[in-house]
């Protein structure tokens, strides 16, 4: 019982008056860390379908709730490119006109520059908009992409192939290699601490483990309104971070979830 106890100390609000004293990177004048991970200025990027241009994703809440199931049997029919395009803007999509608005705020309240804040805000929420996660896509069967691992530029709103689908299931083996051939696309979270860490020090990770629910929610709830199911499922921690390529400790895998259409 005492592992719990200790574990659960995670899951409280219980230290407050301590984090209101303790002296967090950001009020030692630290740079904030980058709200993207950097990619290769000469990499070739693979277009998505604008969110201004998106023309799915149209059905009722009220119906996508009642609808939102686990879903673990998937038809063999792939997902369009702008079904993709809409399940990563609803997950970790900027609202440009927002963040514009939000960095000219901000930039008046603690007197810097506009240009040098580099906080986002996006289509779930975050503590202090730290948006600390990077989404993978492990893509299987998607219309006009090759099958591979991927990862989700949501600055530039763009696909950065990481890896061929040969290396990838090779990577994945033990991970959640068992899902690939059922599903369209494995959506595969990792989170970098330090992004919410930086602010809140030890609140940090109590809010990072709220806030991948806001984004996997995100997730069912779009995946319903283009007749996708999602489920989130259990993952080797040592076997998934060794597939993205990430250390395990500044970076590693938070969530999985399948994605594909339903029979």
């Amino acid at each position: 019982m005492e592992p719990y106890k200790t574990n659960r100390r995670y899951l409280k609000f219980d230290r407050l008056e301590e984090w209101n004293s303790h002296e967090t990177d950001q009020k030692k004048g630290m740079p904030p860390p980058a709200p993207q991970k950097p990619f290769p200025r000469d990499a070739t990027l693979i277009d998505l379908v604008a969110p201004e241009n998106l023309t799915i994703g149209q059905m009722p809440l009220v119906e996508a709730i009642r609808r939102r199931r686990s879903r673990r049997e998937f038809a063999e029919a792939p997902l369009t490119l702008e079904e993709l395009s809409f399940l990563l803007w609803a997950t970790q999509g900027v609202d440009r006109d927002a963040t514009r608005a939000f960095r000219e705020w901000l930039a008046g309240v603690i007197g810097v520059p506009a240009k040098e804040i580099t906080a986002v805000l996006r289509t779930v929420p975050s503590a202090g908009a730290c948006h600390p996660f990077e989404t993978y896509l492990v893509v299987n069967h998607v219309d006009k992409l090759a099958p591979g691992l991927y990862r989700y530029l949501s600055e530039e709103h763009k696909l950065l192939q990481l890896q061929s689908i040969a290396a990838t299931v090779e990577k994945a083996r033990g991970a959640f290699v068992q899902w690939l051939e059922k599903s369209a696309v494995v959506f595969v979270w990792a989170t970098i601490p330090y992004r919410t860490e930086w602010r809140y020090s030890i609140l940090a990770h109590k809010m990072i483990a709220q806030e991948i629910g806001h984004v996997c929610q995100n997730l069912y709830l779009a995946g319903e309104t283009i007749g996708a199911g999602v489920c989130a499922v259990m993952y080797d921690q040592a076997a998934a971070d060794a597939l993205l390529g990430v250390d395990g400790e500044d970076e590693f895998v938070i969530s999985v979830a399948l994605v594909g259409k339903v029979t």
